[in-house]
Formats: structure tokens, C-alpha cells, sequence
């Protein structure tokens, strides 16, 4: 059937052309982009796909950047408290020189104490100057906020790190469950003949100790006060001290370590053996459950007591917010996931089980990291960076006292004059170590900080990155070589459709030849 008034050949060719014409568009745009999926027809589903992996990645390459950025932040910290190390070991060997004072003038030791004074500013200076693109590192900026904490109970506090999932602040339960004790043996003032509470015979004693160890010879009829006092004089030597019972020489001597915990320990030895007959000198130790009360003494034959001539010590047993922590003498530390942290408890309160559960809070602080790609708890952590200045380093506990390296300052009561006057440079030393204790186990956590928590975030984020770009790729990216193949198609067809057309139009004329 021959038709002029309609040409469907030119319909249906023009058809086709438009539709090669549109997959030849396609093609070239997305050759010429790179990418598949240029607008939401060209796959719905991938583009939606490829749009939360595009948003995962852009998390990721931030999660990176903070990484980075975190240990910058702790290499910076670290190199400050290097230069607090060199300073402190010089103290340390400025005291230890200045002790020397059978060699050393009084004035090469005010010489010492100007160095000692210099480096302790020095000290407070790195503290209060050591930044990071105007965040302060050392100042206790980064520390956290406590409140409700008493000397009474808790002497001092370092808190390492704490979770604040759901919450503004967290509680804080200390129990003490089994008390400190000291290392302490008895020795009854009951010598069964008049008087008591003095020898009958000559000993020699060797009393050891933490400390050291030195050999004390007494004769017969010397008093126990006499020799409390004589042992109390070599306490600094030995780390043992004597006292009466009940301030009464009748009732006996006790026998104590200085320090408490299982690292402490006295022991008393009769170095000489005299005949069974004149042995007055029987050591008891006290029952492993209790110290020696304050009352009234064991008798003899108590079966509380058994004969011993070493003692040791017991670190305090405590429970933090439910968990067994760990003693040591007087301090209780925890490391968890959600809390860690380090407290030195007072003698009071860490001898004594009875005493209700201490309940501090803290309430904020600390240096938060937010190293994953989404903001949540999960993908943060904390940890806390105390001040290093000189009125906070070196908390030691000297009687009821917590000194710090202030302390060591002209004027203070841990002065190289003073140390010299009270002929005793120890309490210097063990302020001195104990900083560089602190210092360095802050050096070593911010390190294992560093290495287990931030490089392999920053290892396993870069790994997410790697894979999920590539992913992305695979969804959103054009295949150049099939892009190609199906260019060339699309412009064959495009050729194609464009000569049938022109022959679609051409067939209306072959009418003409019908009329003549």
C-alpha cells in the first residue's frame, strides 16, 4: 500500500536515530567524564550506593586527618617532657652531689640549690608554655575535672582515662576490702622474771629492712625503749622502726616497715646464740589478717601468733566501681576500657576495712580523640595528660604528707639546706625519683597511646579508605573500554539511521512516477 500523506519508514527511522542519538549522548558524556553514572537515570540504585560510600570515604579521609593530627599533637607533648626528664635527672644528680658534704663547701651546695631552683622553674615553665596550635599540653588543660575528693580518704588521684558514654560524669566507688599493712614482728615484754620489758642477757640483732641492713649489740638489762630508740636512729639505713606497746615497756616491742605493701618487710635476727636457758628474745608475728592493735597486747601462747623472724608487708585490697584493683602499699590502680585510673588512699583510710565506700566524681576534662569516621562514643577515646609543673610532680608520701618537687625550692622543707641541717637527703631522692617515675610512665602511655591506639586506627582507616574507593569505583566509574565499543556502535547506528532516513523521505517522490 502506497501512501503520501504519511511516511511511517521516516517515523521509524527517525525514531531509532533519536534513540542512537541519546545512547551516543550517553556515551560520550560519560567518556568524557569518566564517570558511569552521571544523573540518577543512569542507575538509580548505584548512585545511591556509590553516595553513601562517597559520604563513608569523606568520614574516613577526615578520621585520617585527625589521626595524624593526634600524634602530632603527642609527639609534641612527648618532646616537652624529654627536655622535664633531662632537667629532673639533673636534679637528681645535683642532690646526690650536694649530699656528699664531707667533699662538698656550703658554698658549692648554694651553688647546687641556685641549679635546683633554675631547673624547677624551668620545669613549671615547659608546663605552663608547651602548646599545640594554642592548645596547652601540660598545663593540666588535658586533665581531667574531679570533684568530691577528700585528703582524708584519697591523698592523690591520677586519672589516665575515663568514658563518658550517656553521661556528664562519672561516679567513682572505692571499697577497701582488705587493709595495707606493714611488715611487724612482736616481742613480748614478758620476760617471765622481774623486771620486765628489758633484756636479761647481751644479743646482737641484725635488723633488715626494705632499706638495708644494719647489726645492733645490747646488753643484759637494756631496756626496750632504749632499744626502740636505738633502732629508730638506723631507720633511714634500714627501713624498720621499733615502738612500744601501748607506750608501756612491759607489754613489748613491735617491730614495723616504714613503708606498706608485700615489697616491704622487716626481719630481726639474733645474730649471736645464747643458751636456751637465758633466751628471752622471742619474735612473734602478728596474725596475716590484722596489724598489731592499739589495746591490749597478745599474751604469750596467743594463738594469733606464731614465731617468725621475717615479716612482709600487704598491698591494700580494694574494689573501684565493682572491679578487684590492683595494690600496691597504700595505691589501688584499675585499667578498663571505660575507667583507668591510679589513687594513693590515706593510712586511715586504706588500713581500715570498716570505713564506708569513698564516692568521688569526674565531672569532665581529659583529651578527647574522635578517630573514626562517625560520631559516637564507639569511634572516640580519652586520655588524660596531667600537669607536669613543679607543684604537681613528685607526690611522694612522707608522714601524712604528700611532698612534691616544689618542696626542693629555696625556703621549702626539702631544701639541700634543710636536707643538710636535719642531716637526712632521702625525702630529696625519693621526691626526685618518684617525678621521674610519673614523668616517664606519662612519656610511656601517651607511647603505647600512640602506637596501639592511634597508628592502628590510622593503618585500619587508611585500609577502609583504600577498599571503599575502590568499591566506589567499580559502582560509579565508566569502563573506558566498553564506553569505547559502545561509542563506536552508537555511531555506526547514528550513520546508519541518518541514510535510511534519507531514504525513508525519498520514497514519498517514487509516487510521482505512478501519474506519468
Amino acid at each position: 500500500m502506497t501512501r503520501i500523506n504519511t511516511n511511517v519508514p521516516s517515523l521509524i527511522a527517525q525514531q531509532n536515530l533519536n534513540r542512537s542519538g541519546a545512547e551516543l549522548q550517553v556515551r560520550l558524556e560519560r567518556l568524557s567524564t569518566g564517570i558511569r553514572i552521571n544523573r540518577g537515570r543512569d542507575d538509580p540504585a548505584g548512585l545511591i550506593v556509590s553516595e553513601r560510600i562517597a559520604s563513608d570515604i569523606k568520614g574516613i579521609e577526615q578520621a585520617i586527618r585527625n589521626g595524624e593530627r593526634a600524634s602530632a599533637v603527642i609527639s609534641t607533648t612527648e618532646a616537652a617532657l624529654t627536655e622535664i626528664t633531662d632537667l629532673l635527672n639533673s636534679i637528681k644528680s645535683l642532690a646526690v652531689e650536694a649530699a656528699n658534704t664531707g667533699a662538698v663547701s656550703d658554698e658549692e651546695r648554694r651553688a647546687n640549690q641556685l641549679q635546683i631552683d633554675s631547673a624547677i622553674q624551668s620545669i613549671t615553665r615547659i608546663s605552663n608554655t608547651a602548646t599545640f596550635g594554642g592548645l596547652k599540653l601540660l598545663d593540666g588543660s588535658l586533665d581531667y575535672v574531679t570533684s568530691g575528693i577528700t585528703t582524708s580518704t584519697i591523698k592523690k588521684a591520677e586519672i589516665f582515662g575515663a568514658s563518658f558514654i550517656g553521661t556528664n560524669s562519672v561516679d567513682v566507688n572505692v571499697d577497701v576490702i582488705a587493709s595495707a599493712q606493714r611488715g611487724s614482728l612482736y616481742l613480748s615484754g614478758d620476760n617471765g622474771a622481774d623486771p620486765d620489758g628489758q633484756l636479761l642477757s647481751g644479743v646482737t640483732l641484725r635488723v633488715k629492712g626494705a632499706d638495708g641492713v644494719r647489726e645492733l649489740s645490747f646488753l643484759s638489762g637494756t631496756s626496750f625503749a632504749d632499744i626502740a630508740a636505738a633502732i629508730n636512729s638506723n631507720t633511714a639505713l634500714t627501713g624498720v622502726r621499733a615502738e612500744l606497746i601501748n607506750g608501756n615497756a612491759a607489754s613489748g616491742l613491735v617491730f614495723k616497715s616504714t613503708a606498706y605493701g608485700s615489697n616491704a618487710f622487716v626481719s630481726i635476727e639474733r645474730v649471736d646464740k645464747p643458751a636456751p636457758a637465758i633466751d628471752n628474745f622471742n619474735l612473734f608475728k602478728f596474725d596475716a589478717n590484722a596489724d598489731f592493735p592499739g589495746g591490749t597486747p597478745f599474751p604469750w601462747g596467743d594463738p594469733g601468733l606464731v614465731s617468725a623472724t621475717r615479716d612482709n608487708g600487704r598491698d591494700v585490697t580494694a574494689l573501684i566501681n565493682g572491679v578487684l584493683a590492683t595494690g600496691d602499699g597504700l595505691n589501688v590502680s584499675i585499667n578498663s576500657p571505660n575507667l583507668s585510673l591510679k589513687l594513693l588512699l590515706d593510712e586511715s583510710f586504706g588500713t581500715d576495712p570498716t570505713l564506708a565506700t569513698k564516692t568521688f566524681q569526674i565531672t569532665g576534662g581529659g583529651a578527647l580523640f574522635q578517630l573514626g569516621p562517625n560520631i559516637n562514643a564507639l569511634q572516640q577515646t580519652n586520655i588524660g595528660v596531667q600537669s607536669t609543673s613543679a607543684e604537681n610532680l613528685g607526690g611522694f608520701l612522707i608522714g601524712d604528707a604528700v611532698q612534691f618537687l616544689s618542696s626542693l625550692q629555696t625556703g621549702q622543707g626539702n631544701s639541700l639546706d634543710e636536707a643538710k641541717a636535719r642531716n637526712d637527703f632521702t625525702p630529696l631522692e625519693k621526691i626526685v625519683d618518684k617525678a621521674i617515675d610519673e614523668v616517664s610512665v606519662l612519656r610511656g602511655r601517651l607511647g603505647a597511646f600512640e602506637r596501639n591506639v592511634l597508628d592502628t586506627s590510622t593503618r585500619s582507616m587508611q585500609s577502609a579508605f583504600e577498599n571503599l574507593t575502590a568499591s566506589r569505583s567499580i559502582i560509579r566509574d565508566a569502563d573506558f573500554a566498553a564506553e569505547s565499543s559502545e561509542l563506536t556502535r552508537a555511531q555506526i547506528l547514528q550513520s546508519a539511521g541518518t541514510t535510511v532516513l534519507a531514504l525513508a523521505n525519498q520514497s514519498a517522490q517514487n509516487v510521482l512516477q505512478l501519474l506519468g
